[in-house]
């Protein structure tokens, strides 16, 4: 069998959500603390800055993985939660780790801590 290049393909179709390093820290952040504000992922997603991260969640947002809920009319203010769809990634995220733990070196430490983490998220 022959690997497909397009659209068929569901690496490429995974890609085109996950395939950036934005997205997956926006994603971990969820699983580690259930929900996040904007400023909560501008001060653990290092060097991202403000329109990329608005673009990513509008993403995740699109893509049904993640949910947007308002907490404050005025001014607009949103928390992030985790959908269905997004929580079942994290046998995807938690293999990540444990294959960077075994041949990168990485601390297992944080694999650890993402398995102990929200299971659902909020």
């Amino acid at each position: 069998m022959k690997p497909t290049n397009g659209t068929d393909c569901p690496f490429t179709q995974s890609l085109k959500v996950l395939g950036d390093r934005w997205v997956l820290m926006i994603i971990r952040d969820l699983f580690v603390d259930g929900c996040c504000r904007f400023s909560d992922f501008q001060k653990t997603i290092e060097d991202i800055n403000p329109t990329t991260l608005s673009n990513r969640l509008k993403l995740l947002e699109r893509e049904g993985l993640i949910e947007r809920r308002i907490y404050s009319d005025r001014p607009p203010r949103a928390e992030y939660h985790l959908t269905e769809a997004g929580r079942d990634l994290r046998p995807v995220l938690l293999s990540m780790m444990e294959w960077c733990s075994k041949h990168m070196g990485f601390d297992p430490s944080s694999v650890e801590r993402l398995s102990e983490a929200r299971r659902y998220g909020s």
